[in-house]
C-alpha cells in the first residue's frame, strides 16, 4: 500500500499515531497562512475574472460528494437558462494545459473528474492548474453569465464571489488537525466565512442539506448482457477519497458480499488491478469508471469479469436552492423559469 493511501486509512480511522506528524502540520499551517497573507496584502496578485466565480470545494482532502454537488447545480443552473461553464485543476491528467473538455476527451488528458462532469451534463469545461489561463480560455470560446469552479477553495489566486463548502456529516472533520496530522487543508474557522452545504447519508431536514440518491447499476460494456443481481459476490474497485461512502451505497441496494479492491483516489489504472484469476462481476464508481472504460477502448484485454457502474445523483434541500438564487440575484444573473 502507498504511503499516501496508508495515510488516507490513518485518516479515517484517526490513528493514534498521525500525533507524531504534527510539526509537519505546524509547518503547514504557518506556510499556507504567510501564503495567504501574501495574496490578501496584495503582494501576490489575484485574477478578477470578467464574469461571477463561485467555487465549490471543501476544506478536507478526499470526498465529500462535492462532484455530484457541482453536477446537480451545473443541470440545475442549465434547466434555467443560466450559461454556465466550469474549471478545474486537471488533477492527474497530462495536458497540455489549458485544455477545454468535450466528450471526446479522456481521463489521462483532463482527469477522471473533468471527464465526468462533461458526461454528464455537457457543460463547457476548462481545465489547468492556471485557472486565469482556463477562464480565459473557456470565454473565448463561449458567451457565459457564470463560472463555477470544480475546487479552487484555496487557490487565493483567483477571486471569487462566492463559495459553497461541501461538509460530509458522516466523515466530520477527523480529528480537526491540519494536514498531514490531520486531512483538513483549513482550520475549520474556515467554515464561518463560506455557505456550508452538509452532505448526509440520508434526506435531511436542515437548511441547506445534500444527500446521494442511488441509480440503477449499469454495465460499462454494453455488449455484455448478464442480469444485475445484488446478492451475488462482487469484486469491488474504487479508488476515490472516502470509499466507506461507495460502500454504504451498495449496502443500500442490497449488495453486501463483496471483496474490497481500494485504490488511492484518482488512481491510473492497468490491466494487473484486475487480474482476479475468477469471472466475478465487478462493481465501481462512475468516477472510476471513466478511467476503466478507457482501458476497454484500447483492446488489449478481454474482461472476463462483467463490469457494474453505481450511478448517485445529488439531491438538494429547498433552501440550497432558494440561497442560490438569492446569491446569483445579488451579481444581476436572473434565474429564468
Amino acid at each position: 500500500m502507498a504511503l499516501a493511501q496508508k495515510i488516507q486509512t490513518a485518516w479515517n480511522k484517526q490513528a493514534k499515531w498521525l500525533i507524531l506528524l504534527r510539526p509537519l502540520s505546524c509547518l503547514y499551517g504557518c506556510a499556507f497562512a504567510f501564503n495567504k497573507a501574501l495574496y490578501h496584502s496584495g503582494v501576490k496578485k489575484i485574477y478578477h475574472a470578467p464574469v461571477p466565480v463561485v467555487v465549490i470545494g471543501n476544506i478536507t482532502v478526499g470526498g465529500s460528494g462535492k462532484t455530484p454537488l457541482l453536477i446537480q447545480l451545473v443541470k440545475y443552473l442549465q434547466q434555467h437558462s443560466v450559461r454556465v461553464g466550469v474549471i478545474s485543476r486537471g488533477y492527474g491528467g497530462t495536458g497540455p494545459f489549458p485544455k477545454l473538455v468535450d466528450t471526446a476527451a479522456t481521463a489521462k488528458e483532463v482527469g477522471d473528474e473533468p471527464c465526468l462532469i462533461v458526461q454528464r451534463t455537457g457543460v463547457p469545461m476548462a481545465v489547468g492548474a492556471n485557472r486565469q489561463a482556463a477562464i480565459e480560455l473557456l470565454l473565448q470560446q463561449y458567451n457565459l453569465d457564470l463560472i463555477l469552479s470544480d475546487d479552487g477553495l484555496q487557490h487565493w489566486a483567483l477571486a471569487r464571489q462566492i463559495e459553497w463548502v461541501v461538509l460530509d456529516q458522516g466523515r466530520g472533520l477527523g480529528n480537526e488537525k491540519l494536514l498531514p496530522e490531520g486531512y483538513l487543508r483549513e482550520p475549520k474557522s474556515r467554515l464561518k466565512e463560506v455557505t456550508v452545504i452538509e452532505h448526509h447519508p440520508t434526506p435531511a431536514a436542515t437548511d441547506y442539506a445534500m444527500w446521494l440518491k442511488v441509480g440503477k447499476p449499469y454495465l460499462l460494456e454494453t455488449h455484455a448482457m448478464p442480469v444485475f443481481d445484488a446478492k451475488q459476490k462482487f469484486h469491488v474497485v474504487v479508488g476515490i477519497g472516502y470509499p466507506e461512502r461507495f460502500y454504504n451505497s451498495l449496502a443500500n441496494i442490497g449488495v453486501i458480499h463483496i471483496q474490497k479492491h481500494e485504490f488511492a483516489d484518482h488512481h491510473d489504472y492497468n490491466l494487473n488491478d484486475f487480474s482476479f484469476n475468477d469471472t466475478l462481476p465487478i462493481i465501481t464508481t462512475e468516477k472510476d469508471a471513466v478511467k476503466i472504460q478507457a482501458l476497454l477502448a484500447q483492446k488489449l484485454h478481454s474482461f472476463v469479469n462483467p463490469i457494474w457502474v453505481l450511478p448517485v445523483e445529488a439531491e438538494l434541500s429547498e433552501p440550497c436552492y432558494q440561497l442560490l438564487q438569492q446569491q446569483l440575484q445579488q451579481l444581476n444573473i436572473p434565474i429564468r423559469s
